[in-house]
């Protein structure tokens, strides 16, 4: 790309506003009495193994009579207090979650074995894009914090169904909007590997409380890279499935016309295909999805051979750090030693401008659509007061599009999805850094500053990742590396339409081979 191209690309970028929506070892450099209360080690807490168990396990230990719903969850809760300096719980449901565990707690041996897969397990939900009936969901938004829903999202019916004990909501920025999550409304969560710094977003709620060893794993979502970032700042798995493979319903069955995903961050690979396995598949008017597979298949199913193309340029012209290509060199590397095939690759036949542009222009508006849903139920209109000021701004200028910039953003998104199927018919995956800069400082992304500063930071966050929401690819962040101060980096692979057991297989054979759960953030234990 030429330097004028690049120069273009930022104009672009910073006219049609596009926010990149849903973008979405050494201590925890803590200080005073923030330090005291997330030094708490596992040991002084409820459960002391329960952090080393994943999800699946702690439905093996309930299963057998080992363990209790109820005893579980306290667990959890305890922990909420204890890192309540992370501050990942936006709306909680704690004693909606206790009365299911006390219900669960005297069941017998045949009515254990009888429940669903993980019946009194401890789940919580990203307080954007899904409904708990008779519970507010925020969308990180002042006009939205008594949003109470009258329906279960058809993924939140899904897991009731496989029996999780859901406690409560966890952050998430304004809409979903940014790669931190900070909001007016709640505030900033922190990184438990470093409180100064960002979870990144936008489901960083989900992400530090995986990381500060509240949950296993939790719900999040991904309309720009806001499942993997976060899990690469938080030294987590995380895999954007295909568009259409998870439920979005039941009121739309697409988000931000099909940027957006669902699915969850984990510890373990084998909780995510779990969940996946779980939660895939069409719902009622699903027209158009990729076939599911047997994801906890996948997992014994050593991958031979894969040709793995190597990405590393930032199309928007802005650089990459060191320590980020360092990491995804790495990943090459280990690959190689596993016996894939890994090359460079280009993609500079996509149309990367047209792209961002376009995504700007359908976040913004399908951020307008939610607000002016709600301006309707609530029966007056909405305050600037109320919403950050980049969200704010992006929505004023959703007002002036037309519905042919509409059709131009997704008609972007279409060809971007047939260059990547061309480089896919070469590759079985791309691989790329997660993100283009370490975790970044709190503030810097956040959506209360002028946006000329805030774009700086937003080039850097979402580059790679935001390819694969804008061409409904699935796309999954690996923790295999650590910086120099002890700062998670991930490694993206991305596959073909419908990929997800290729990535599962990939990433249970590299959890093998370079082992991440064991790493902590070594001030929680």
């Amino acid at each position: 790309m030429t330097e004028q191209a690049v120069a273009q690309g930022r104009r672009d970028f910073l006219k049609a506003g596009a926010v990149l929506g849903g973008v979405a070892a050494g201590g925890l450099g803590l200080a005073g009495s923030a330090a005291a209360a997330n030094a708490t080690n596992a040991a002084a807490l409820p459960l002391p193994e329960y952090e080393s168990w994943d999800a699946t396990e702690i439905a093996r230990l309930i299963r057998r009579g080992d363990l209790r719903p109820g005893e579980v969850l306290e667990a959890a809760l305890a922990r909420v207090e204890a890192r309540s300096v992370i501050n990942a719980v936006a709306v909680p449901h704690f004693e909606l979650a206790r009365a299911q565990a006390q219900a669960l707690d005297g069941a017998g041996k045949a009515e254990r074995e009888a429940r669903p897969a993980l019946s009194g397990v401890p789940f919580a939900l990203k307080d954007l894009g899904v409904a708990l009936e008779g519970t507010v969901t925020t969308s990180g938004c002042a006009f939205f914090k008594d949003a109470v829903a009258d329906h279960d999202s058809t993924l939140v019916q899904r897991y009731r169904a496989a029996g999780l004990n859901i406690f409560a909501k966890l952050t998430s920025p304004e809409f979903g909007q940014t790669a931190t999550t900070e909001s007016r409304l709640f505030g900033k969560t922190r990184n438990p590997w470093n409180l100064e710094h960002s979870t990144g977003g936008s489901s960083g709620g989900s992400a530090a409380a995986i990381a500060a060893g509240v949950l296993p794993a939790a719900h999040a979502s991904d309309g720009g890279g806001s499942i993997r970032i976060p899990a690469s700042h938080c030294g987590l798995f995380g895999l954007k499935p295909s568009r259409g493979l998870i439920p979005m319903g039941p009121r739309a069955l697409e988000g931000w016309l099909g940027l957006s995903a669902h699915n969850v961050i984990s510890r373990s690979v084998r909780d995510t295909a779990l969940l996946m396995q779980l939660s895939q598949g069409p719902e009622a008017g699903t027209r158009t999805a990729p076939p599911t597979s047997d994801l906890l298949a996948a997992l014994a199913q050593t991958p031979r051979g894969l040709r793995i193309g190597l990405f590393v340029d930032n199309l928007f012209g802005a650089g990459v750090h060191a320590e980020c290509l360092e990491a995804a060199n790495r990943a090459a590397t280990l690959c190689a030693g596993l016996g894939h095939h890994v090359e460079p690759l280009s993609l500079a036949a996509l149309p990367f401008l047209e792209m961002a542009g376009g995504m700007g222009i359908v976040t913004a508006s399908g951020m307008l659509h939610s607000v002016r849903a709600r301006e309707k139920a609530l029966g007056r209109a909405a305050r600037e007061d109320e919403f950050e000021p980049l969200d704010w701004r992006s929505m004023e200028k959703a007002r002036t599009y037309t519905a042919e910039q509409v059709l131009g953003a997704r008609a972007a998104f279409d060809q971007a999805g047939r260059v990547l199927d061309e480089v896919f018919s070469r590759y079985d995956l791309i691989l790329s850094p997660t993100t283009a800069a370490l975790p970044p400082k709190l503030g810097d992304l956040s959506l209360d500053q002028p946006f000329e500063s805030f774009v700086q930071h937003a080039i850097l966050a979402s580059p790679f990742t935001s390819m694969f929401n804008i061409s409904g690819l699935p796309a999954m962040s690996v923790p295999l590396h650590w910086s120099a101060d002890g700062l998670p980096i991930g490694v993206q692979f991305a596959a073909p339409y419908g990929g997800e057991a290729r990535l599962i297989a990939l990433a249970a054979q590299l959890e093998q081979a370079a082992p991440w759960a064991d790493r902590r953030p070594p001030r929680l234990g």
